[in-house]
């Protein structure tokens, strides 16, 4: 088993939901032997998900536009880009996007035609303003998030797409916050998004934990090959856990909990729809007690940086079976 931890990070997954679609133009009237009409143009339309999160009470983050641009050279003041603009920014808690829930940020009319560029543009902290930031467990205390530059101009997302006219694209982008929000002193947080584009449909593998273990820091991954692709923490209440939007494939479940013995359900098959259910609410995956140990000590860069964020990791590994973090 390999076992990772970020420095005081936790487990936030965020899904953007973006989906093309086709306008269909009326033919204008009248007569005469003018030129061929353009294709119509299609619809960008943008929408926010998150996964439930671990640690903190509150994620906010700040979103101003989403761009796109069918050349990937194009930089911040070239020409081509077609943008979602939010008037004013708006303050999304990822936290209440848990489960599926959607919220909708705009739409723009699209030419059709294959994009090489997509981009998440964040406001700023600046001032008394504080458009970025988190909320500890158990604080009321609202922390700002210190952003790089680029979160400005736009967070690139590596992914090409199609939009052809009078049909329907659909994206969906996963802010993956565990690896991206990260302490960098006492008190301190940086944003460093991480974002891959997954498919749009609703698959992936659900199941519920034992409700005794909702209140020892309880999550579910599923990974591949010992990377976590996607994780979430259990329904505070039912235990119940949902790992959505997987691209195709095959899975290791891993459950954790504090003090008790991981669990690992190898090998779940997910296709490109539906839902694999791994254990159901009469019979919930209990966790049996293990002992634990702590390990502490103090990392220095060498030489210092003021963009590089250490990390430790403990690992084990097992005599059997696929390997986990």
């Amino acid at each position: 088993m390999k076992e990772a931890a970020r420095n005081s990070s936790t487990r936030i997954g965020l899904t953007v939901l973006l989906f093309v679609a086709a306008l269909l133009a009326g033919c204008g009237g009248g007569g005469g032997g003018g030129g061929a009409s353009p294709p119509p143009p299609g619809t960008l339309g943008v929408s926010l998900t998150d996964d439930p999160a671990c640690g903190f009470d509150a994620v906010n983050v700040t979103v101003t536009k989403v761009r796109v641009h069918q050349s990937g050279t194009a930089s911040d003041g070239d020409g081509g880009w077609s943008d979602i603009t939010l008037t004013p920014p708006r303050k999304i808690n990822l936290l209440d996007l848990a489960n599926g829930v959607l919220t909708a940020l705009g739409e723009t009319a699209l030419p059709a035609g294959h994009y090489t560029q997509l981009r998440l543009v964040l406001d700023a902290n600046a001032g008394p303003k504080i458009a970025n930031s988190v909320v500890l467990t158990g604080s009321t205390a609202e922390i700002a998030i210190d952003t790089p530059s680029g979160v400005q101009s736009g967070i690139k997302l590596i992914n090409e797409f199609d939009v052809a006219s009078g049909q329907r694209t659909d994206l969906v982008l996963d802010f993956d916050a565990c690896m991206s929000v990260v302490t960098r002193g006492t008190g301190a947080y940086s944003l460093m998004p991480v974002i891959k584009v997954i498919p749009t449909a609703l698959n992936g593998i659900n199941g519920f934990l034992d409700t005794s273990l909702l209140a020892s820091n309880a999550k579910v991954s599923a990974q591949s090959s010992g990377t976590v692709i996607a994780s979430t923490v259990p329904n505070a209440q039912t235990g119940e856990f949902l790992l959505a939007r997987l691209p195709p494939g095959n899975y290791d479940v891993v459950l954790t909990a504090d003090g008790r013995a991981m669990a690992v359900i190898a090998g779940v098959p997910v296709t490109a729809s539906g839902m694999v259910m791994v254990s159901i609410n009469a019979a919930p995956i209990a966790l049996p007690a293990s002992s634990t140990r702590t390990i502490s000590g103090k990392e220095l860069l060498n030489p210092t940086s003021s963009t590089v964020v250490a990390y430790a990791a403990a690992k084990q590994t097992l005599g059997t079976g696929p390997k986990v973090s």
